[in-house]
């Protein structure tokens, strides 16, 4: 099954009301990476927002059948407009191994397919 790597960025202190919206969406699970943002004070005048240094990093490897699911939750409770002054955004993957709903490795075909 097809999947996309779900990338939620919010203020330090907010990943487990990420993780909760996530689940409510259909997520299953997620890594939490504690990170420090970069943006410079233009930034802030500019959107007018105060940007906290200190950010929370939730992964989330969703199927497509939930992904915009997921999505609308994380955007509900902790989008840009919640105290998490989070941000979502998605990656495509190509390929896994180790979830349950993949094929097992010695049963694919690895080689380049072009």
């Amino acid at each position: 099954m097809k999947k996309e790597l779900i990338v939620c960025i919010v203020n330090d202190g907010f990943s487990d009301i990420a993780m909760d919206a996530a689940r409510q969406g259909g997520a299953t699970g997620g890594t939490i990476i504690n990170a420090r943002g970069s943006a410079r004070s233009e930034a802030e005048k500019k959107y007018k927002i105060n940007i906290h240094e200190d950010k929370d990093i939730v992964l989330i490897v969703a199927n497509l059948d939930v992904k915009d699911d997921i999505m609308h939750s994380l955007y509900q409770r902790v989008g840009l407009n919640t105290a998490a002054h989070g941000i979502v955004f998605t990656v495509p993957i190509d390929d896994t191994v180790g979830f349950k709903d993949d094929t097992p490795l010695e049963h694919q075909d690895l080689t380049d397919q072009e």
